[in-house]
């Protein structure tokens, strides 16, 4: 028992992570990166930040519950389907029990009660900024997990957020009136009363709520993230996680049936704790399914933890010439532009390092990104203007600011040594532009690059 046990403990400690996937058979490499995905998520939620991130989003959500719903809600009353709104509330509140029936009538409620119309243009606009801020507060979670550094733009974030928050609602509601239209016809009550399509068609609508909520997480982890996320990965992580919200959502509501003796202890608080638990568990597991999207769609970064290491300088200023590099070279070359995925893939390095070099190129003004989806980024000025130096000061010089602040006395001949290597970089560089490098013949790590960008 003791050798099986310490081979299970070597097998998921080391030998999991250090087999080559592209020795294996398609299945194979399926059962290894499904088990380095339940490994890798589960070490996340128990030691990372994806539970905090849960909890901020819960309090976001209690700020921004009424002013989303009071938008919503106004939307549908002018379409003249805002009945809708609490069978809605109600299906989504279903493992809070009677106590979910109760709040629900308690929010629509309120939401009935506040009057957009009379807000005035202070109080609407107010209104509007608190509905965007928690999609923007839903797209800060998003980003973390995928490794997106940047936020929409303020006008990305008004076109896109009012756009779904707006159109969203009624889109779902005709949806579901077109489908309850299409059942309750003539034509399909005949077409049911034959054998067996009534029974298939009875057994498919109980799966109707499941597949809505899948469809709705797949939306949500294609449109949230600020960089391209491709369908099937967002699909495969909607389906775990429609699933999984949908058996915690069973498991809730046997709690809850269970659970009489927190009303005597918390009184009327108890339906608002309950609320927040069953809130924090829904966001938590749509996090979680976010997740599964980024390491399906990103294998790559399946690893039981990361060595820290000391940053190697010289390949920190490589990466930085090269990244300039490819970008000048596309430029010229009339090719499309870089992305930030693009060139690591094509370079062989982590994303998460690329995306500091880009943003230490950005901030020293030597590139430019442009607003495609995902991003990708042109030289900010003519390639002769470019100088060689810059470049390399661009990265030496936030690996410096970074130590200033936990710098210690350093003595006279480190100074000395350091200002000479400055001179010696300085005189090496001095006068030469990025053209030059460009219009090198030795470009073979840059030839055939268009099929990289993406």
């Amino acid at each position: 028992m003791k050798k099986r046990l310490e081979r299970l403990r070597i097998f998921f400690l080391s030998d999991l992570w250090s087999r080559d996937r592209l020795v294996h058979g398609r299945t194979q490499t399926f059962l290894i990166n499904a088990l380095r995905t339940v490994i890798v998520v589960a070490k996340d939620v128990l030691l990372g930040d994806l539970t905090l991130r849960a909890m901020g989003l819960v309090y976001t959500t209690l700020l921004s519950l009424v002013p989303l719903l009071a938008v919503s809600f106004s939307v549908l009353k002018a379409f003249g389907v805002h009945h809708t709104l609490e069978p809605f509330l109600n299906n989504v509140l279903t493992p809070l029990g009677p106590w979910g029936f109760d709040l629900t009538e308690r929010i629509v409620e309120f939401v009935n009660n506040m009057k957009v119309g009379v807000l005035g243009f202070v109080g609407l606009g107010l209104l509007i900024y608190t509905v965007i801020s928690l999609v923007q507060k839903i797209e800060e979670s998003f980003n973390a997990i995928w490794r997106v550094r940047s936020l929409r733009s303020i006008l990305q974030r008004f076109r896109d957020y009012l756009s779904v928050i707006l159109v969203g609602p009624v889109l779902v509601v005709s949806a579901l009136g077109f489908t309850a239209s299409l059942l309750s016809s003539k034509l399909m009550q005949k077409f049911l009363a034959v054998e067996p399509f009534g029974t298939i068609v009875s057994a498919a609508g109980q799966l109707v709520p499941y597949v809505l909520v899948c469809i709705a997480f797949a939306f949500i982890y294609v449109f949230v993230p600020n960089t391209k996320v491709r369908l099937i990965p967002a699909v495969i992580g909607a389906v775990i996680g429609g699933v999984l919200w949908q058996a915690v959502g069973w498991g809730f509501a046997s709690f809850i049936v269970g659970s009489t003796r927190y009303g005597a202890i918390y009184s009327g608080f108890a339906v608002l704790i309950l609320f927040m638990i069953w809130m924090y568990l829904s966001w938590l597991i749509l996090l979680i399914g976010a997740e599964i999207s980024f390491y399906v769609q990103n294998p790559q970064y399946l690893v039981l933890a990361q060595k820290s290491r000391v940053p190697d300088a010289r390949l920190i200023e490589q990466t930085a010439v090269s990244v300039m590099l490819f970008i000048a070279q596309s430029f010229h070359d009339d090719k499309p532009p870089w992305t930030t995925a693009a060139l690591a893939q094509h370079m062989g390095i982590d994303v998460e390092r690329v995306e500091e070099i880009v943003e230490a190129l950005k901030t020293k003004g030597l590139i430019a990104e442009i607003t495609d989806d995902p991003p990708a980024y042109l030289p900010r000025r003519d390639l002769e203007a470019i100088m060689l130096h810059d470049v390399y000061g661009a990265v030496r010089g936030t690996v410096v600011g970074l130590l200033e602040g936990s710098r210690t006395d350093v003595s006279g001949q480190v100074e000395e040594v350091v200002r000479s290597v400055d001179q010696a970089i300085t005189t090496v560089l001095d006068g030469r532009t990025l053209k030059d490098i460009v219009r090198s013949p030795v470009r073979k790590s840059g030839e055939g690059n268009g099929k990289q960008h993406c």
